[in-house]
């Protein structure tokens, strides 16, 4: 770390190989296209690589990194996601958490569905789910209110749960 954070091109290689695949799939479930993912990808490394003297301690990279990449990927949905259509179902009926299905399915089969949903949705479920945001900060970070990130959220749901019990009948 103290070889990056001099500017050493070897211990920044190093480290883009250590994290680059795990970032990339974080990019591309809330981009769910390749050639915006890996821009991101590469704008979240530079941003990170600028910035390696304000991390303190070497061992929270990780977290540190993967902070980054969700916020320029979040970035991108504020200029990219069309909110206003979604606006409408704020006085939809959400039912209470039901069972949290989908941890009980293959993750290559989930990643694969995320992609194909909706932007909103996609972005919001990535957000709750699997970076454990909160709907007020989802709000808050995507500039829409928490019904329209509840609504998102709800809607990608029933979407999923939709495409995989077709997709585990189809392929058993």
């Amino acid at each position: 770390m103290r070889k990056a954070c001099q500017g050493d091109g070897e211990a920044k290689a190093w480290l883009y190989r250590q994290y680059s695949k795990a970032m990339f799939n974080i990019c591309i479930r809330m981009t769910a296209n390749r050639s915006d993912a890996e821009d991101l990808l590469q704008d979240a490394f530079i941003i990170a690589f600028r910035s390696l003297h304000q991390l303190k301690d070497a061992v929270q990279f990780g977290g540190w990194l993967k902070r980054i990449v969700v916020n320029e990927c979040i970035r991108f949905s504020k200029k990219n996601v069309y909110w206003a259509e979604w606006e409408e179902d704020r006085n939809l009926h959400i039912p209470d958490e039901e069972t949290e299905w989908w941890k009980t399915v293959d993750f290559n089969i989930i990643h694969q569905e995320i992609k194909g949903l909706p932007e909103g949705c996609r972005q919001v479920f990535n957000l709750y789910v699997l970076e454990d945001y909160s709907h007020k900060a989802i709000a808050e970070n995507l500039g829409i209110s928490e019904s329209t990130s509840k609504s998102q959220y709800h809607r990608a749901r029933q979407l999923l749960k939709e495409r995989i019990t077709r997709q585990l009948l189809i392929h058993g």
